[in-house]
């Protein structure tokens, strides 16, 4: 560049710039597309090794957990092979005696409830027994789904920021707090073709469609358990009235004050195995 004009200096240098930029350009779309990937995999789910373990008879022995409620007994299948973290922290806490007199806080109609808050107005005014009780990091498997019955925990807050919402790579937690499902809708014909040709499995959009469920909660939620008996009592909760408008908190509980009574860790066992109500495919 020594030879040349202060001219083609100029432009011999404009010419880098535009390389140099373009090449930065690239590199960060690769990267992106990398990251990218990455967390599609992490979310993909493969037709082909899915296990709708719900859908399957529970083996004995298996942690179970029976939830008194003012309205009735739900009895759960929990799955701490699938998310282990969520199971442990429930089991403890439950152990612990911290959702004895507990309140359902919130419901919608025919969808689901959420509980095991120590006030009404769905607030956290229980000392947590855990450091970071209400920032356990979400556990989500392609084993498990938002079917009816599915025990799910509540999400609590999630870390966001510029990059991590570029990269998809935000990270939502989950605390102490839980809901049950009930289903949508799945009577009208129109919706069940729409949500079979949406699928992508054959097998998961017949278990919904048998089960009932809330499709749009999949891979939203931790799934950590299911429940196997008590089914009329979640849909007696959520089929109850509701507060015309949402607590200060957002919260839109029922009318009439609904308690947990307590949640007692236990075992499958032959009793439960009678029990059951769910099909088994």
């Amino acid at each position: 560049m020594a030879n040349l004009n202060p001219k083609q200096k100029k432009k011999a240098l404009s010419t880098l710039g535009i390389f140099l930029l373009a090449a930065a350009v690239l590199s960060f779309i690769a990267f992106y597309i990398i990251v990218m990937i990455s967390q599609q995999d992490y979310h993909y789910i493969d037709p082909e090794t899915l296990e709708l373990v719900q859908t399957e008879e529970i083996p004995e022995g298996s942690p179970t957990a029976v939830i008194e409620t003012s309205l009735g007994e739900i009895r759960a299948v929990l799955y701490p092979d699938y998310a282990p973290n969520t199971v442990s922290q429930f089991i403890t806490l439950a152990e612990k005696g911290f959702y004895d007199n507990t309140f359902i806080f919130e419901a919608k109609n025919n969808v689901y409830f959420a509980a095991g808050s120590s006030d009404a107005s769905g607030t956290l005014k229980t000392p947590p027994v855990f450091e970071n009780q209400e920032k356990l990091p979400q556990e989500l498997h392609q084993n498990l789904w938002p079917f009816s019955g599915a025990l799910c925990a509540l999400t609590t807050s999630k870390d966001t920021s510029f990059t991590q919402r570029l990269f998809k790579s935000e990270v939502s937690y989950t605390g102490s707090r839980f809901m049950l499902l009930n289903s949508v809708d799945f009577s009208d014909e129109e919706f069940v073709t729409q949500f079979r040709e949406a699928s992508g499995s054959e097998e998961l959009a017949d278990a919904f469609i048998q089960r009932g469920g809330v499709p749009n909660f999949s891979q939203q939620v931790t799934v950590f358990g299911q429940a196997y008996s008590g089914l009329e009592v979640i849909q007696q909760i959520t089929a109850l009235p509701l507060a015309e408008e949402p607590n200060e908190q957002g919260y839109t509980p029922p009318l009439d004050e609904i308690k947990i009574l307590s949640v007692k860790i236990s075992s499958y066992s032959q009793e439960d195995k009678e029990l059951n109500e769910l099909p088994v495919s």
